[in-house]
C-alpha cells in the first residue's frame, strides 16, 4: 500500500519477530515495513535482513524501548504509519481499513483496531473500554472517541505523529502512550476505535511481568502529574496505588516515578479543561476495568 507503511519495535524475540514478519509481508494488503531492533543480541537483526532483505532495518545501538518507533517513523514517506509489535499480526484488509477511515476524516490523528487474543481468538479485555468509551466527540467521528490507544493496535497520521514529538523518551515502555493521546487530544486532535480493524495478538512470554508491571505504574503516575489538574492528578494517584499489590514492585515503581518528580514539575503542562472533561468522564470505567490491575 503506497499510503500507510508498517513500524515494528523487537527486542530479543527472534522466532517471534520473523513470525510477525511472515504474517506481515504475506498480507493481501501489505505496506512497507520498518522494523527497529532494539539492540537485541539473539541474532534477531541478523536474521530479519537475511530472510527479510525487503524490510527497512534499524539497528538501534541500545534498547531504546518505545522511542525507536519515533527513530523508524523518521524513515518513512507514507502519510499514515501503522504500529506492529512483534507478538501482533493485523489482518487482511485491516491496514486498508485504517487507511479508508483516516483519509475521510482528516480530524483524526489515529484509529485503533480490535485486538483478538491468540489462540481462542478472544477480544482482548481492553476492548469494553474502547467499544463504550463514553469519552464526548463531533459528531462525524466514525467510532467512540478515545483519550487513550494501544500503540499496536493503532494507525496514525504520521502529521500529527510528529507534531507531538511521538512517543515521550521518559516513557520507555509500559503504557507509553497515554502521555502521546493527551497530548494529540491537548492539540485539537480526536482518536477513535474502529471494530472492522482486526488484529491477532499472541502474548509473548519472553517478557518480565514484573518490570512490566513497575513501568506501568511509574508511567501512568507521571502522565498523571504531568498534564492533569493537581486534584485530579491526586484522586487517580490515589486509585492507582489501590489498584496496586502491596509489594516491593509497586514501592519500588512509587519512587521510582518520585524520583522524577523534578523533571515531571519542570515539563509539567495541564491541558485544557475539554480535555480534563473527557479524561474525567473515563474514570469510573478505568477504576472498574479487568486489564488495568497492575499485576504480574
Amino acid at each position: 500500500m503506497s499510503e500507510v507503511s508498517v513500524v515494528m519495535i523487537t527486542h530479543n524475540r527472534r522466532d517471534e519477530a520473523l513470525r510477525t514478519l511472515e504474517a506481515m509481508t504475506s498480507l493481501p494488503d501489505a505496506a512497507p515495513i520498518v522494523v527497529a531492533d532494539n539492540a537485541s543480541d539473539d541474532g534477531t537483526a541478523d536474521a530479519i535482513a537475511t530472510l527479510f532483505p525487503n524490510v527497512s532495518l534499524l539497528r538501534c545501538d541500545r534498547n531504546l524501548g518505545a522511542l525507536a518507533r519515533n527513530l523508524a517513523v523518521r524513515q518513512i514517506h507514507t502519510p499514515y504509519v501503522a504500529f506492529c509489535d512483534d507478538d501482533t499480526r493485523w489482518q487482511p484488509g485491516a491496514l486498508t481499513r485504517a487507511v479508508e477511515v483516516l483519509d475521510t476524516y482528516p480530524g483524526l490523528a489515529s484509529v485503533t483496531g480490535r485486538c483478538l487474543v491468540e489462540p481462542d481468538l478472544v477480544e482482548d479485555p481492553i476492548t469494553p473500554e474502547l467499544r463504550h468509551s463514553p469519552v464526548k466527540g463531533p459528531d462525524w467521528l466514525p467510532g467512540p472517541a478515545l483519550l487513550g490507544v494501544m500503540a499496536g493496535l493503532t494507525t496514525f497520521r504520521v502529521a500529527a505523529f510528529r507534531q507531538v514529538g511521538g512517543f515521550s523518551p521518559r516513557m520507555w515502555l509500559g503504557g507509553e502512550e497515554e502521555l502521546l493521546a493527551i497530548d494529540l487530544a491537548a492539540h485539537g486532535w480526536w482518536m477513535c476505535w474502529d471494530p472492522d480493524i482486526v488484529i491477532h495478538h499472541a502474548p509473548s512470554r519472553l517478557r518480565d511481568p514484573r518490570r512490566r508491571r513497575q513501568l506501568g505504574i511509574r508511567n501512568t503516575l507521571w502522565t498523571l502529574w504531568l498534564r492533569r489538574p493537581a486534584r485530579s492528578a491526586a484522586r487517580r494517584t490515589v486509585d492507582v496505588l489501590r489498584s496496586a499489590p502491596r509489594d516491593t514492585a509497586t514501592l519500588a515503581a512509587v519512587a521510582e516515578a518520585v524520583r522524577g518528580l523534578p523533571w515531571v514539575l519542570a515539563e509539567r503542562r495541564v491541558v485544557p479543561p475539554s480535555v480534563e472533561e473527557g479524561l474525567r468522564s473515563l474514570e469510573d470505567s478505568q477504576r472498574r476495568s479487568t486489564a488495568r490491575r497492575y499485576v504480574g
